[in-house]
């Protein structure tokens, strides 16, 4: 995880960065969103205490919801806390949790990814940062692991790394001052449809053409042993190991992770929206090698399975606190509100505060003409299913 510089805003370079989305953007330009936001008193997550830090949090911070309704939170600073509450705005002091066999597990540990299963177990997923054998000790690379947890979070037992770069493949003369390649800085949302967990994570590969945010899944019923099973969207097929395979990124950089002049997207943060009936992603924008942090952006998608529909990302109204803030992330304020479960209404926070909600609304559609008439013709009401003719998980509106 890193901690940034600031940066001036620079159109021409956004720009690029948009269109070099292999995405088409027109494709969303009359289902795509809208959205504002607006002040609200401000919340603050429980937090890490490690000095000499006296308050503390890097990297996305995930929730779930126990058997009785209440937030499970963990945040993170080198090492993952826990808090609890029954809501965000009713939060326990953090604790750290316990791994079990700690020190077989080389580097620091950051929460980033959380489901909880019908028994009441829970799965995390860690953003594990390791050296990578450069002369330069204080840059190593991440991977993402993942541990189980049968007492609501209190206690880890690790299954292993299940996204990583190939072995070796590491630019030790990188000009990025925390990476030399690896792939980290992500989220984890399961999928009802389709049963599967998908990762969305940060590619810091040496290989530019590898770099961008990356797409990787696993099924349900390989969660008790996910070693080897998770696989890498590439050239449009989940065909690649995401032990060291091939993937093919989505929002790649208009410059590489490993120039001093480096210009990309990282550290997407995803739920589901359930007033929407899409999926919502939000990105850190970075400027130059110590990841200055020039804005956070938006981004939509009716089908998280389908990695070339994500919109191109949108400008967030609302600017850095600092050059070192990150970690953009929506909560769900209802009863059931996690960080994957929002509704029309959610808190947006920046690396663990929020001074602002975020209100969404759907697009109205432009009516669009009929061929040899002069009338207008409005398109066809929404649809329950997907073009996959799958029905998605309902949850119901305010």
């Amino acid at each position: 995880m890193k901690l940034k510089g600031h940066f001036a805003f620079r159109h021409q370079l956004i720009f690029a960065l948009a269109t070099a989305v292999a995405i088409s953007a027109t494709a969303h330009s009359q289902t795509r969103p809208l959205f504002s936001l607006r002040e609200a008193p401000q919340v603050r997550m429980p937090g890490v205490f490690i000095p000499p830090y006296i308050w503390g949090i890097d990297g996305n911070s995930p929730a779930e919801r126990d058997a009785n309704g209440n937030l499970i939170l963990f945040n993170s600073l080198s090492f993952p806390w826990r808090s609890t509450g029954p809501d965000l705005f009713n939060l326990t002091p953090s604790q750290p949790i316990t791994i079990r066999d700690r020190d077989e597990i080389e580097g620091g540990l950051w929460m980033e990814g959380l489901y909880r299963d019908a028994d009441g177990k829970l799965f995390g997923w860690m953003h594990n940062e390791f050296q990578t054998g450069c002369e330069n000790m204080a840059i190593g690379a991440p991977r993402i692991r993942q541990m189980i947890s049968d007492d609501e979070g209190k206690t880890w037992q690790d299954l292993g790394v299940i996204i990583t770069a190939p072995d070796g493949f590491f630019n030790c003369e990188t000009e990025n001052i925390y990476f030399t390649g690896g792939t980290g800085d992500f989220s984890v949302l399961f999928d009802p449809a389709t049963q599967y967990f998908y990762f969305y994570f940060t590619t810091y590969s040496p290989d530019f053409s590898q770099q961008g945010i990356g797409i990787a899944r696993l099924r349900y019923e390989d969660r008790l042993q996910p070693v080897g099973k998770v696989k890498n969207w590439h050239e449009g097929e989940w065909n690649e190991s995401a032990i060291g395979g091939k993937l093919s990124p989505i929002f790649p950089p208009a410059i590489s992770w490993h120039k001093a002049n480096l210009d990309a997207f990282w550290g997407p943060a995803i739920h589901y929206n359930a007033y929407l009936d899409q999926y919502v992603m939000l990105l850190n924008h970075a400027l130059g090698a110590a990841w200055s942090t020039e804005g956070f952006y938006i981004s939509f998608n009716p089908d998280i399975e389908n990695p070339s529909g994500w919109s191109a990302p949108q400008r967030l109204p609302v600017e850095p606190d600092s050059p070192l803030q990150a970690y953009p992330q929506i909560f769900g304020i209802e009863e059931d509100g996690t960080d994957k479960l929002a509704r029309q209404v959610g808190r947006l926070f920046l690396q663990g505060a929020s001074k602002h909600e975020i209100v969404f609304w759907q697009p109205v559609p432009k009516p669009q003409r009929q061929a040899g008439s002069s009338g207008d013709r409005l398109p066809p009401p929404l649809r329950t299913n997907d073009s996959k003719g799958r029905t998605r998980q309902s949850f119901p509106d305010q």
